[in-house]
């Protein structure tokens, strides 16, 4: 039985009132994306030099998944932001969104994507800001 798979396409827009974590010189953030938790899989945007608090990246990655991430809530699109640093990067927060829900959400409308924004978090805490983006299944 062959197993099927499914094209997902992610465009980091933007991220809005960030929390400053540089105690001197300005915040150049980027972001990782990964699905399922699998590092090995994680793509990244280039780093935002000018939007300080506020980057903006309309960067568009494309996964290939497998079919089955959909059938239940434990497969995550996680995106980690970081403020890029000479000494290493400093941890900004993260978002974490259920594939299913993800894809649940267009296919009900008859769409093919949508455009979402998503409170940032730092572990178990609300953090400041918020993460925008737009994604489609093929």
């Amino acid at each position: 039985m062959a197993l099927e798979c499914r094209k997902f396409e992610i465009t980091i827009i933007s991220a809005e009132n960030l929390e400053d974590v540089r105690l001197l010189g300005k915040m150049e953030v980027h972001a990782r994306v990964s699905i399922g938790g699998s590092p090995e899989k994680e793509k990244r945007t280039p780093t935002d030099t000018h939007g300080k608090r506020n980057p903006a990246w309309n960067y568009t990655m494309e996964y290939t998944i497998m079919a089955s991430v959909l059938d239940n809530y434990n497969s995550m699109l996680v995106v980690k932001l970081y403020c890029s640093r000479k000494l290493g990067d400093r941890y900004v927060g993260e978002v974490h969104v259920s594939m299913k829900r993800l894809f649940d959400d267009v296919a009900g409308g008859g769409r093919r994507g949508r455009e979402v924004t998503i409170p940032v978090t730092r572990g178990s805490v609300r953090s400041q800001g918020a993460l925008t983006f737009s994604y489609s299944f093929g």
